[in-house]
């Protein structure tokens, strides 16, 4: 049966859900522009909880490491469209406007936006290519990207800076940030990648800081946090294993009988 919750087209993506549901991407590749049309988008990154009501715009920055849930409103909806502004559009329209080089951005990585009227029309404008059969084509998607971003620079001229940094993570103190994020459920490559490193380099430091490989630790560390979170905090194995970065649960309830000696029910 076909999937008619999540639609995307090119770079634009609709969604469309009557249950609460967890996004499966944890890594933010391309910066994205979003509007909430109903219901509620939550985003948890290092920096806490953030809740994004209906009528809400906002711009996600890439390379960041966010878990989204999506969660209808009152009428039992959630809908939301969202643009991904990649790095080759980016490059080639700051190339075609002479756009010059811009330093690191350094602001916020969830930046909300003005319910400007012309970004929200712009959004409206969208809709009809989800809901009717009428293709969108390469072309038009380029122009409908490029009009969104004429839209963000005219909303506010110093975004360029967020969105035309072209550089790369660069080399960050390892121990540090897997710390902070190893509740995150992604490649090894991608923390490589946030860390400044090639994968090689990444687990040839990892060794030399943790005494083990990634992949041991990353398990070793989520399920002491999931012991402390059932036994200490009274969560249930259920509402515990995707929150510390467990795909599924029997493979996390098998993980933590083989790790504690007894069933993540029975703690």
């Amino acid at each position: 049966m076909e999937d008619k919750s999540h639609i995307q087209l090119n770079n634009l993506l609709y969604s469309c859900v009557t249950q609460k549901q967890r996004g499966n991407e944890q890594f933010v590749h391309e910066h994205a522009l979003g509007f909430v049309i109903a219901g509620e988008t939550h985003l948890l990154s290092t920096d806490g909880l953030r809740i994004i009501p209906a009528g809400s715009l906002g711009l996600a920055r890439r390379n960041q490491l966010v878990k989204s849930e999506k969660v209808p409103g009152a009428d039992g909806e959630y809908k939301a469209v969202n643009i991904f502004l990649t790095q080759g559009f980016l490059r080639r329209y700051a190339e075609e406007h002479r756009i010059d080089p811009v330093g690191r951005y350094t602001g916020d990585l969830l930046r909300p936006l003005p319910a400007d009227p012309f970004l929200i029309g712009y959004f409206n404008s969208l809709l009809p290519y989800f809901t009717q059969k009428t293709a969108l084509s390469e072309s038009m998607a380029e122009l409908k990207t490029k009009e969104a971003v004429e839209l963000l620079l005219q909303v506010d001229p110093t975004l360029k800076y967020f969105l035309f940094d072209f550089s790369e993570p660069y080399k960050i103190d390892l121990e540090a940030f897997m710390n902070k994020n190893y509740k995150y459920n992604v490649p090894t490559l991608r923390f490589a990648q946030m860390t400044g490193r090639s994968l090689a380099s990444f687990k040839r430091d990892f060794e030399k800081i943790f005494n083990t490989s990634p992949g041991h630790w990353l398990q070793k560390r989520r399920l002491e946090e999931a012991l402390y979170l059932i036994k200490e905090k009274g969560r249930k194995p259920s509402d515990v294993y995707l929150d510390v970065g467990f795909e599924n649960l029997s493979h996390f309830s098998r993980s933590f009988k083989q790790a504690f000696g007894k069933a993540p029910s029975m703690v």
